[in-house]
């Protein structure tokens, strides 16, 4: 016996918000996706120790440029083979990993923090506060990202530190500008008018009635983040200025491979698509969150 579409509307209003927010959660592919290929990044990462044979750091001059499993003459010790300096290439691509995701994580935490501060208070207050947090917004975006993280770098010595500081004080303005644009469109509705009218101080308004109504924006601005941070310092990396040697680095481990590329193409091919899977998982995690989490999702 077939349902009807008003019996189909029934079991649906008949669900409640955790079972409706599940079943767009499972039916959400790019969401899985992205959060099976982090989970198994996150899973790697924390599990290196377990996982690798070898130390990323431990050098053999004797078993160096050991091509992967699926080549000939591959090492049965050293499945992803090793690079110039006969160190082991899981062990560097497993480590590399907690590298990638420190400063992803770190970063986009700094850069959430300093964006959506500003750009709450440009929304909500507006008037001279708005114009300051503009200006700033727009100096901002007058200074070429890369450019100056090079510049500070080469000016303060390149390490995991200064690298994410650099970062984390470099990539707040999206935050700033989304919150911003985001405040302003919800400060006046009625709610918060009420809320104001019934005497609710102006940080519980802040974070009872704006936050939770802007959350959707900002997880999908913390991801975007992350993933241009994790690129961000790959690219330092390859250039020198990045994380260090031997920290493994899969920026630098690309950087290291690139005079090989023509007769050892995976010792750019592997790190290359470790990274570009994170990115991948990150920003597909992200827009599923915004897709099954969005206002507009939940009648």
């Amino acid at each position: 016996m077939t349902s009807t579409p008003a019996q189909t509307a029934e079991s649906i209003v008949a669900l409640s918000p955790g079972a409706m927010l599940r079943r767009r959660a499972f039916g959400h592919y790019g969401l899985l996706f992205g959060l099976a290929v982090l989970g198994l990044v996150f899973a790697a990462a924390l599990f290196a120790p377990l996982l690798a044979e070898h130390s990323p750091y431990t050098q053999n001059l004797a078993a160096r440029m050991k091509p992967p499993f699926w080549m000939a003459g591959a090492d049965p010790s050293h499945l992803l083979g090793t690079d110039q300096l006969g160190r082991d290439y899981l062990a560097r691509l497993l480590y590399g990993a907690r590298i990638s995701l420190l400063i992803g994580i770190v970063t986009a935490v700094i850069s959430g923090l300093i964006g959506t501060t500003l750009g709450v208070a440009a929304g909500y207050f507006g008037g001279k506060v708005d114009l300051a947090v503009t200006f700033l917004i727009n100096v901002r975006l007058a200074m070429p990202v890369v450019l100056v993280a090079l510049a500070i770098v080469a000016l303060f010595g390149g390490s995991l530190q200064i690298v994410i500081l650099v970062l984390g004080f470099l990539l707040w303005d999206r935050f700033a500008v989304v919150m911003r644009s985001s405040v302003m469109q919800i400060r006046g509705l009625e709610y918060v008018n009420a809320a104001r009218a019934i005497g609710c101080t102006t940080p519980r308004i802040l974070l009872s009635e704006i936050m939770p109504n802007v959350v959707n924006n900002l997880i999908v601005v913390m991801t975007l983040e992350m993933a241009h941070a994790i690129l961000l310092e790959a690219a330092l990396s390859f250039l020198g200025l990045g994380v260090q040697p031997p920290t493994p680095s899969w920026g630098l481990m690309i950087s290291e491979g690139k005079e090989m590329m023509l007769f050892q193409p995976w010792l750019i091919t592997i790190p290359g698509i470790a990274l570009f899977l994170l990115v991948l998982a990150i920003n597909l995690l992200g827009d599923g969150l915004r897709d099954v989490t969005a206002p507009e999702a939940k009648g």
